[in-house]
């Protein structure tokens, strides 16, 4: 007979809070000065964001709901949500079973989870083939031009 796993219990018990809390910020906003903070895993399976957000943010990353959120839906499983970076809107989508911490510092809130290692395989992390590899970058203190590459990819 197996035994009773405790944490996943009391994470998924958690995490209902959580969406419970997003749901009634999706049909009522965020008022009263609150604000969530979630942080989740960057690179668990079902989670959506930006490329350029999974190569700044890796493992990691928390996102602000407070006043520029739009199109906030949540579901059973996950939620999802409009956010503005460097100036322009992003859809991201982020499953409960990404979620690492949640906080809600207006009335000194927080959740702290432990998400099982169930990484996806990230596109930015493959390798380029050995002929197309610039070789001058082995020296990281050596500023390199342009122009090398350039004439390393034309080869």
């Amino acid at each position: 007979m197996s035994k009773i796993d405790y944490q996943t219990l009391l994470d998924n018990a958690l995490k209902s809070v959580v969406k419970d809390a997003l749901v009634h910020a999706q049909f009522n906003g965020l008022g009263d000065g609150t604000h969530f903070f979630i942080t989740f895993k960057t690179r668990d399976t079902g989670v959506v964001l930006p490329d350029f957000l999974r190569i700044r943010y890796p493992d990691i990353m928390t996102i602000v709901l407070q006043y520029s959120y739009n199109n906030l839906h949540v579901s059973d499983k996950e939620f999802g949500v409009q956010l503005t970076f460097d100036g322009r809107p992003f859809f991201i989508r982020v499953p409960f079973s990404a979620l690492v911490e949640f906080k809600d510092p207006s009335v000194d809130f927080m959740l702290s989870f432990h998400p099982k290692n169930q990484s996806a395989a990230a596109d930015n992390d493959m390798e380029l083939p050995l002929d197309e590899k610039p070789s001058s970058i082995s020296d990281p203190g050596r500023v390199v031009s342009l122009d090398e590459f350039r004439k390393n990819r034309n080869k």
